[in-house]
């Protein structure tokens, strides 16, 4: 596969450099670089972008989950909301407005650029966590957690295709698994600091005083703005305009995607490349077993603290007991993209972590004893985190073309996203402290994900091995070399990962 994408690049390299209609000779148009060179430069990249969208999305990750930190610091009770499903409706609403907002936004961000439209985006959902704070009822939080929804809801799928602007396909996973894990980041850091600010004495003017859950929301959302207005001080637009790049480099940037991706990245979206989307049966996988994946990371991300908390712990216990399972799962989500990456493989890695979730989620349907339950909550933690960063990888890297992945970025979350509503009904108060309906729903889930990454795997396979076999060349008859190129994922020579 890697000496016919090769083959692939360097034909599309030659007719680019070959001889222009004024006359220009392939001398003059061609640009090479060294193996060395592309390296610096993409190490230069990883310094400017990795990290600071690791940071923007585990302040993203961590404004959607305090709402789980501050339900068992005093937010139910104060908003009466300790029995019945009032707190699973501030949590589906979120979701629900979150998965509308999904593929507008991605094209209005390859409309306007990322530099300033995502940091925009950060500020906003900040704003709102801080403004959470100072609500008094139900139906103010339900105000708050909707335009949560509309500021959070591109953030995910816009940090996904801003990254695919600057990477390669066998450098995709890796980098889109480091900031993703800053979802279980969040996760571990968002307990910690729980704990420490919900002791913070109360304070505030009168009618409006801010003590334990309202300081999470409050100094959370609060940081989370300073940091979205610096953002664009560092975030760069695109590869060919990169400040911290000279202008030899910029051009090695630009030209190892174009090299790759035999298409123009400043092309704008098209009803066509909406279509190549939305029409792909790769992507329908990915998206379901995204939509199982998220059932559980979301219904953790929320409820874990809650589970922790009714195993017998304090409210300060749970919170610090739910530290360790997110640390262990950040690591093994790093190093699966990495390993995933390094050996140009996809499914074969999300299939055998999703094996593990199962074993994980079946100890907490059917053992009763507590300390073997905490047990299972690691196995279900690194056997799902891994699952969310890969399965968008992959349908990104089996999308031809910037505005393809831009669309396909925001569709496969818009799709998988429908499971984070799922997942703020699977633990209800009815169903404590076992919550076994929960524990069911998620052990069939990573059942079907495994399932899918196998009819992945098969499907790629297949498709690939058909093409080399030459029969898709009829969808080149009859087409001029510029509608050939219009193809996408579709060409004949195009090979899907598996």
């Amino acid at each position: 596969m890697a000496d016919v994408e090769k083959e692939v690049a360097q034909q599309s390299l030659q007719e680019r450099t070959a001889t222009s209609k004024d006359g220009t000779s392939s001398e003059e148009l061609e640009f090479d670089y060294t193996e060395e060179e592309e390296a610096i430069v993409r190490r230069k990249i990883d310094w400017h972008t990795v990290p600071l969208v690791t940071l923007l999305y585990m302040l993203c990750f961590l404004d959607r989950i305090n709402i789980g930190n501050a339900r068992i610091q005093g937010l139910a009770r104060d908003l009466d909301m300790v029995q019945g499903v009032k707190f699973n409706w501030a949590l589906s609403i979120f979701y629900i407005i979150y998965l509308l907002v999904e593929v507008p936004s991605n094209i209005l961000l390859k409309a306007i650029g990322a530099r300033f439209y995502l940091p925009l985006l950060v500020c906003g959902f900040g704003l709102v966590s801080l403004c959470t704070a100072f609500v008094k009822d139900f139906a103010g939080l339900m105000v708050a957690r909707s335009f949560l929804g509309v500021f959070e809801g591109g953030a995910m799928p816009g940090m996904a295709f801003f990254l695919s602007c600057f990477y390669k396909r066998n450098e995709l996973l890796f980098r889109i698994g480091i900031y993703v894990s800053a979802a279980s980041i969040a996760g571990a850091f968002g307990g910690l600091l729980a704990a420490a600010l919900s002791q913070i004495p109360s304070w505030g003017a009168a009618g409006a005083e801010i003590h334990t859950w309202r300081n999470i929301f409050f100094f959370e959302g609060l940081i989370t703005v300073i940091i979205g207005l610096l953002a664009p001080i560092w975030m760069p637009t695109d590869p060919s305009t990169a400040y911290f790049l000279n202008e030899r480099e910029r051009k090695i940037a630009a030209e190892r995607l174009l090299r790759e991706h035999r298409s123009d990245p400043a092309r704008k979206v098209t009803w066509a490349d909406i279509k190549a989307a939305v029409f792909c049966i790769h992507n329908y996988t990915c998206a379901l077993a995204f939509f199982l994946i998220n059932i559980t990371v979301q219904g953790l991300s929320v409820f874990l603290p809650t589970i922790l908390n009714d195993l017998g712990w304090t409210n300060t216990q749970a919170q610090l007991y739910s530290v360790p399972p997110y640390v262990c799962a950040c690591v093994v989500a790093i190093a699966v993209a990495w390993l995933s990456d390094k050996s140009g493989q996809r499914g074969v890695w999300l299939g055998s972590f999703a094996c593990l979730a199962v074993v994980g989620f079946a100890i907490l349907r059917w053992v009763e004893n507590t300390n073997v339950r905490y047990m299972a909550v690691f196995f279900v933690t690194i056997g799902a985190f891994p699952g969310g960063p890969g399965f968008l990888s992959w349908a990104m890297n089996n999308s031809a073309g910037p505005s393809v992945r831009a669309v396909t970025s925001a569709y496969v979350v818009t799709l998988g996203t429908i499971g984070g509503i799922v997942a703020t009904w699977t633990y209800i108060y009815y169903d404590g402290p076992k919550y076994h309906t929960g524990h069911t729903i998620n052990l069939v889930g990573q059942i079907v994900t495994a399932c899918c990454a196998l009819f992945g795997i098969l499907y790629c396979a297949r498709e690939n091995r058909v093409r080399a076999a030459g029969k898709r060349d009829h969808r080149l008859e009859g087409l001029t070399e510029e509608e050939a190129e219009e193809l996408g994922s579709r060409h004949p020579r195009f090979r899907y990962w598996t």
